[in-house]
This record gives C-alpha cells, structure tokens and sequence, in this order.
C-alpha cells in the first residue's frame, strides 16, 4: 500500500508543478537581479506601489513590508495590509543568496522561492522586484507614493524586462 500511495503523491507533485510551468510558458522574463546589492540600504520599511495580481494579496491595500536582519543572520520579512477593513499580517523569512540581489524568501515552513532585486535607484528609495516567474512583480517605495514620472519610469523598466505591466494594481494614493 505504501507503494501505491509514494505513487500518487509522486503524480500529484508531477502534475502540480507541470501546472506551473505550463502558466509560465510563452512569457519571457529577464529576471536578471542588480549586480550591486547591499543589504544594509534594502532592510526597513517599503511601501507596496503596485503589483501584479495573485492570490496570496488578492484585495489587499495599504501594503507594507519590512525587513529586518536577525542577530543569526536571517531576514525576518513582514508583510502587512488592509483587507475587508482589517490590517492581515504575514511573516516570513528571508535569507541571502551567492548571487547579489537575490534572496531567497519563505512566509511557508520550508517552501522558498527566489526574491529578485531587478531595479533600485541609487538612493534607495525605490525597488522593482520580480522571481523566476512572470507572474509575481513589485514596486515598492520608501514612501507610501511615488512621485508619477517615477513610476512611469520604473514600469517602463519591467516592461523591458518582459513583464505584462499593463496587468499591474496601483496602489499608490
């Protein structure tokens, strides 16, 4: 019986990450992240300006995450906002990668994915994220809005980089 049910998780896996890679074919991303990262300037709060949809902030406004370096070495990531009148919260972990600009981040047990910074001016006051996938970006702001011609000029950056801008949510008030 064991056999049987290794089997089945097996197929189940199989299929669940074929499901995966089938959303993802036919976009083509540079997922490529910055070649210069410090650590340091990207740790505090950011301010979610826009997003592609999915599921896990589906609804959300007011989001917000902090990064926070731990004394093991470790990034706690707090992610927060406002859905259906009431402020969610949830915390994950984040950890450094051999490759600059690259973390890789978990808000699910051992389940990491990459973290990619694809963009971030010189003075650290915004950041366009993205991952392997072209499903998952991030404009984020050291304040809770950007100045137009910014973020016109940051999505102008993921578009060229392959990412679908025109499905982005603004959330900047």
């Amino acid at each position: 019986m064991k056999r049987k049910q290794y089997r089945m998780l097996l197929l189940a896996l199989v299929l669940i990450l074929g499901v995966f890679a089938y959303e993802s074919i036919g976009q083509s991303i540079d997922s490529t992240p910055v070649e210069k990262f410090d650590l340091k300037s990207f740790l505090g709060r950011w301010y979610e300006i826009a997003r592609l949809d999915h599921r896990f902030e589906r609804g959300m406004t007011a989001v917000t995450a902090d990064y926070v370096l731990k004394k093991d070495g470790t990034i706690e990531v707090i992610n927060s906002g406002i859905k259906n009148g009431k402020r969610t919260e949830a915390k994950g972990k984040a950890k450094l990668t051999d490759t600059p600009g690259r973390l890789r981040v978990s808000f699910f047990w051992f389940f990491y994915s990459d973290y990619n910074v694809l963009a971030m001016d010189e003075k650290g006051q915004w950041a366009l994220i993205g991952s392997k996938s072209p499903k998952y970006l991030w404009i984020l702001s050291r304040m809770p809005s950007l100045e137009d011609a910014t973020l016109r000029h940051i999505i102008a950056l993921a578009k060229a980089k392959g990412y679908d801008t025109d499905k982005l949510i603004i959330d900047n008030p």
